[in-house]
């Protein structure tokens, strides 16, 4: 029997329900706790904290693709400004059943296209605004990407989920709060009302600037509610409440990843007070240790999606290349093998396919899976945490799950090895949730046991396989086809700039408060191509360019300023280096990059390197 509690203020559900035959009470997706609880009572419910049935199910898909793909496409550019002329949509041969045809063979199980960017133009052909694939040339404003994504993903088996920006920057309502949700609400309901079955609607809370300089305030309990109505069965992921954002864009999940979150969902609200009187935060890297379940009022299983792009951007950009195999295996290791689901963007071409290069790494990915998690050195079916092999084997990964559908119980754990009749340490870690691979040096072992040493409940853990596998060795670099110009006897303004330019990625420049300019003198004229711009990353980010300018010179006199997008669009989530590539090249001698935004609206800003780009071998 399952019974439903609506928790006041919100929309969160907590619901309970009594297991068969053992008479458990378990909290779905949500336990509060009793005011004045004790650590020792917030551990033991937390403890009977388990997924709902639809993530359940979710959790075990595993690997999950993003298609990003839309006007930006043929702009060139990672976020448009909804300026863009729909004229510019027109894929020559846009083939849906190659999309989903390449993942499925790759391994993947569900498929979510951007059917909105941020820029606004719509791949189905809405009635809320023209700015959509009725008023591109393509099929002659008939086309609708959305509808060919639907038949290609029924004639293969594959779910199908969608990605619908808030944040719309070519909406002229955006900004009017209740007017532009009415308009998101409507696109919401064209989609889900139109296009079949919806197994997951993928929402990021991205919130620029309205057209009259008032903030748009989303009605996300509203946008929840139309999911609920029309697809009851989909997840919500990032604003929403079934699937969390891991806290990163380069495919790691943490060392101990919580599915059971002390992390209040962002459309709850009071979510920012709560979340901050915990000092947590979607890139906090203790979500749900024991410190934490004691401060906290109550829990959320809320699990961890990791999303991370096969290119550096998310779009497709020609000169861009795929990750390379050993890049995409450690992802595979550290999102999936992490307690997470991994969201792989695969980004379709200006032709409207997926890349050549992108499926065979993706190809070569799959094959690299299928080959390292094949030969099992386990062979017993039943369920154990103490295996025998059948001969002494060179053994270097074990693969751990735990029944998470009777919540996530262990805290730590260790791995041992049997070598010469001796159990002897291999490894360690805290948490392990849907699964768990753990990677240690090579051994030459007859058995293999885990040894559960902290866990806040009765454990329902096995280990599912244990594994000699091999990491590929390195492959293409991200962008070819232009090489970095040498900087000896190269100067900057201001003088002290020289780790932006110093080719070490170790160390950085910052400057001080008031100069958001920075001048590179090459000493002689170039032909240049481009730049590269490099932010730095971890927990401080001060300083990073948003929006910028750049200029040329020969003299320092004279400026001219160089057409370029001026935003390093997704720099906060994702702070890759920044490539940018001049549809013409630009013959200077000096640059200025000026800076009109900082991402946190500081007076200051920050790089790590700056490179200058040409097409010189």
């Amino acid at each position: 029997m399952i019974k439903d509690t609506i928790v006041a203020g919100c929309c969160a559900v907590a619901m309970a329900l009594t297991a068969c035959g053992g008479g458990k009470e378990y909290f779905v997706k949500e336990v509060t706790f009793p005011e004045g609880a004790d650590e020792a009572t917030k551990i033991e419910m937390a403890s009977r904290l388990v997924p709902s049935e639809k993530q359940l199910a979710w959790q075990d898909l595993e690997l999950t693709a993003f298609l990003h793909y839309g006007i930006n496409t043929y702009t060139d550019r990672e976020w448009g400004d909804g300026k863009e002329d729909p004229a510019l949509f027109n894929p020559d041969s846009l083939d849906a059943d190659q999309w989903v045809r390449t993942l499925r063979d790759a391994g993947f199980r569900l498929v979510i296209l951007t059917a909105k960017h941020h820029d606004g133009f719509c791949l189905w052909p809405t009635a809320t605004t023209s700015h959509s694939v009725a008023s591109s040339p393509w099929k002659e404003g008939k086309g609708d990407v959305v509808r060919e994504l639907r038949e290609a993903c029924d004639r293969y088996g594959m779910k199908m989920g969608l990605y619908l920006s808030p944040w719309d920057r070519n909406a002229e309502c955006y900004g009017d709060s209740p007017r532009y949700n009415d308009m998101f609400v409507a696109q919401l309901t064209e989609l889900l009302s139109n296009y079949g079955k919806i197994d997951e609607v993928w929402f990021d809370g991205a919130c620029g600037e309205g057209p009259n300089g008032k903030k748009q305030d989303y009605d996300w309990i509203r946008f929840k509610e139309t999911i609920e109505t029309l697809q009851p069965e989909a997840v919500t992921a990032i604003m929403g409440d079934d699937i969390r954002w891991v806290g990163n864009e380069k495919g790691q999940g943490r060392e101990t990843e919580w599915s059971a979150t002390a992390l209040t969902p962002g459309i709850y609200p009071g979510s920012d007070e709560a979340n901050e009187r915990l000092g947590l935060s979607a890139k906090a890297p203790d979500l749900g240790s024991r410190e934490i379940v004691a401060k906290a009022d109550r829990l959320h299983w809320w699990p961890s999606e990791v999303d991370v792009s096969i290119r550096p951007g998310w779009f497709y950009h020609e000169k861009e290349e795929p990750k390379a195999l050993a890049e995409l295996a450690e992802i595979y290791l550290t999102s999936v093998g992490r307690n997470s689901v991994l969201l792989l963007n695969v980004p379709p071409d200006t032709h409207g396919r997926i890349n050549r290069k992108d499926a065979a790494r993706l190809s070569e990915l799959r094959n690299w899976i299928d080959e390292n998690f094949s030969d099992n050195l386990i062979s017993e079916e039943e369920k154990d945490l103490s295996y025998d092999f059948d001969k002494p084997s060179i053994v270097n990964t074990v693969v751990i799950e735990e029944n998470i559908a009777k919540g996530q119980q262990v805290e730590a754990f260790e791995v041992l090895v049997r070598t010469d009749g001796q159990w002897r340490h291999a490894a360690e870690g805290t948490t392990i949730g849907r699964k768990r691979i753990i990677v240690f040096p090579e051994t030459e072992a007859d058995g293999i046991r885990i040894d559960i040493l902290s866990a806040r409940g009765d454990t329902d853990v096995e280990v599912s396989g244990a594994y000699c596998i091999r990491m590929p060795g390195s492959g293409d670099a991200a962008v070819q086809g232009h090489t970095s110009v040498p900087t000896d006897g190269w100067t900057t303004v201001p003088s002290d700039a020289t780790a932006a330019i110093d080719g070490d990625k170790k160390t950085f420049w910052q400057s001080r408060s008031g100069i958001k300019n920075l001048t590179i003198d090459m000493g002689t004229v170039r032909d240049v191509t481009g730049f590269t711009y490099t932010p730095r990353d971890g927990d401080d980010k001060n300083g990073t360019i948003f929006q910028y300018r750049l200029f040329a010179s020969h003299d320092g006199q004279t400026w001219t300023e160089i057409p370029t997008s001026g935003e390093f669009s997704n720099i906060v989530n994702n702070p890759i280096e920044q490539h940018i590539h001049f549809d013409t090249p630009v013959n200077t001698r000096m640059l200025k990059i000026e800076c009109l935004q900082e991402i946190n609206g500081g007076d200051f800003i920050s790089a790590v390197e700056f490179s200058v780009l040409t097409s010189d071998k």
